[in-house]
């Protein structure tokens, strides 16, 4: 039986939208799927991050020449295809020369500032935290400040039983503390709202479904905000790419000059028609464990909550 073949029904999603894969049976090779990846959403296999489930988790391969049949992989499903750019060789050296701005980012400039540009974090379960490091850091990605972020967030949650209790969080305040510290645990609300406070800055994400712009920390009048944007499942880093090749990204921005919110909402319009975005209120589930048909993420949650089942597949 190992030799038989049938066909494989897939769909996946990237930045640029949702795709049909075609022609994939469960003797294609992971080279295979690879290229078809590449043609449909114009990653390059080396950057390629191949995600399945609900939350998303990295498929793990093992060799190019591996079967399809071989992985946690079932006709129906859905693929999350995420650009890994870390995974891509640097350039050879090129003579310095002026930095040209694509033509498609165009309708996102800030005059006599610089050009809105997405920055695609890592979707480890972590893509908050990192987000986050990376707009207060002024454009430096490190992963482990995620890890910092968790264990920060549990002493202010520790430190305060009576503001952190079980009505706002959801789970005893000493549950909550240990789990936020688990890496699998994703931020939400709660944990942009303590991080705002912490870093006495104003955070704003930006939602790609609706274009709406929460302002954590908007009450507390700080000086300065940063900006994220966020897919209904994943956050990215919003900032302002510099004209000038010798000067750096702009990740913050004062809270006196709300241009910089209209430009993010302009940005995140022009995803939204990409569909660059996740319905996690309206796309249906299937638990992988049981078989149990949902209906979003509340009821996904509600099933894991019940029943400790975290693995979950798109229908």
């Amino acid at each position: 039986m190992s030799g038989s073949s049938s066909a494989l029904t897939l769909r996946c999603k990237s930045k640029n939208g949702q795709h049909l894969m075609k022609g994939l049976t469960t003797q294609s090779t992971v080279a295979d799927l690879q290229r078809l990846v590449a043609e449909l959403t114009n990653i390059p296999k080396e950057s390629q991050k191949i995600l399945i489930g609900f939350p998303p988790h990295p498929i793990k391969f093992d060799g190019e020449a591996a079967p399809l049949n071989s992985l946690p992989i079932c006709s129906g499903d859905t693929l999350v295809i995420e650009e890994d750019r870390s995974k891509t060789a640097a350039p050879a050296p090129v003579p310095a020369k002026p930095r040209t701005i694509p033509t498609s980012n165009s309708n996102f400039s800030l005059s006599g500032q610089g050009v809105m540009t997405r920055k695609v974090v890592p979707a480890n379960n972590s893509c908050l935290f990192t987000a986050i490091g990376f707009v207060m850091e002024g454009g430096v990605m490190d992963l482990s400040r995620a890890t910092q972020m968790r264990n920060l967030i549990a002493d202010v949650v520790a430190a305060d039983s009576a503001l952190y209790n079980e009505a706002l969080l959801g789970k005893s305040n000493a549950e909550y503390c240990a789990w936020i510290l688990n890496s699998e645990s994703w931020g939400g609300a709660i944990e942009v709202s303590i991080l705002a406070k912490v870093y006495e800055t104003e955070i704003d994400v930006v939602d790609i479904q609706s274009c709406r712009v929460d302002r954590f920390g908007e009450d507390s009048r700080y000086d300065q905000r940063v900006l994220l944007l966020y897919d209904g499942i994943h956050y990215d880093a919003l900032y302002l790419e510099a004209l000038d090749p010798n000067l750096p990204p702009k990740t913050i921005f004062p809270t006196t000059d709300d241009s910089i919110l209209a430009l993010a909402q302009e940005f995140a319009t022009e995803a939204r028609s990409q569909r660059q975005f996740t319905d996690v209120s309206g796309f249906t589930l299937r638990c992988l464990v049981c078989n149990t048909c949902l209906t979003g993420q509340k009821q996904a949650q509600e099933h894991a909550t019940q029943t400790g089942h975290i693995n979950f597949g798109e229908v």
